[in-house]
């Protein structure tokens, strides 16, 4: 038996449900040679729809990793699947997104230093100049882009070319608290990932713990979600509650919301990055 290889393929895949599709999609990974070490599967009873994610390694040194691609695709068109091919050994650049508040960020690349993430942090963009010295310690580049009400799209041009530029494939919106615009959105769909402080479809807008005290509300949450055209309203990918009391005043729940949001953020950006996270619609899967 040839050499295990240390990286494993991850199938992320969507189709009608039909019986017989575990069986098929196990019997496809053993005829190249494969063997599963993670499988999870979810079938909405209400549309029909089976979601599976498959993780194996491949019985060889290295894979054609182009002969696969052909095969995964022929698979598809047998079953009307829409599937993601990965390999965990791939490290996405990641761009993130901040503007005053800088505890998401510095939460990211604490993580990221120590390795937990699987991606490389390719630049930092900021509409305003705070944290360049924190990016130039964890050596990331910083790019400052001041933004008006009259400059907006001109500054989003410029951070779609550093996009550009840098080969970012995810931008993660670390408290970045400009609304980017629909066409911006629609370049990177399903990738950018936004954290709102408030438990979302609760409190949206810029200042939900204001909101919640005014309701006197007994939790407090943060939301991560992938960013749609509609404020506020994209794919849930987690989520997470601290219990407050008439105590807390405002500054108390934002101290408090803080952890909460670099937590939830950090959970959601993983999840993305280990290609734990099926959408449809307006929701998600997201696989252990």
């Amino acid at each position: 038996m040839s050499k295990k290889s240390d990286s494993t393929v991850i199938l992320l895949l969507s189709c009608p449900d039909r019986p017989g599709l575990v069986a098929s999609i196990a019997n496809f990974v053993h005829e190249r040679g494969g063997n599963i070490i993670h499988a999870d599967q979810h079938t909405d009873l209400e549309h029909g729809i089976f979601f599976q994610r498959v993780e194996f390694h491949a019985w060889s040194e290295t894979v054609d990793r182009n002969e696969l691609a052909a095969a995964v695709a022929e698979l598809a068109g047998k079953f009307g699947m829409q599937v993601r091919l990965a390999y965990s050994d791939e490290r996405p650049r990641i761009a993130v997104l901040v503007s005053r508040e800088s505890h998401c960020m510095y939460d990211l690349f604490a993580r990221w230093k120590s390795g937990e993430l699987p991606a490389e942090i390719a630049l930092v963009i900021s509409n305003h100049p705070d944290h360049a010295d924190a990016a130039e310690h964890f050596g990331i580049p910083y790019h400052h882009l001041p933004v008006t009400p009259d400059t907006r799209p001109a500054q989003e041009r410029e951070i779609l070319r550093l996009l550009q530029a840098h080969d970012a494939e995810l931008v993660v919106l670390a408290r970045y608290m400009q609304i980017l615009s629909p066409d911006f959105i629609a370049r990177y769909p399903n990738r950018i990932i936004n954290i709102h402080h408030s438990f979302l479809p609760a409190f949206v807008g810029s200042k939900p713990y204001h909101q919640a005290h005014e309701r006197g509300v007994k939790i407090i949450g943060a939301t991560a979600h992938y960013a749609t055209a509609i404020l506020d309203d994209g794919p849930i990918i987690a989520q997470d509650v601290i219990a407050i009391d008439h105590r807390d005043g405002v500054p108390n729940l934002v101290r408090k919301g803080r952890d909460l949001e670099k937590i939830v953020l950090a959970r959601a950006v993983l999840a993305h990055l280990q290609h734990r996270v099926l959408v449809y619609g307006n929701r998600t899967v997201v696989f252990d």
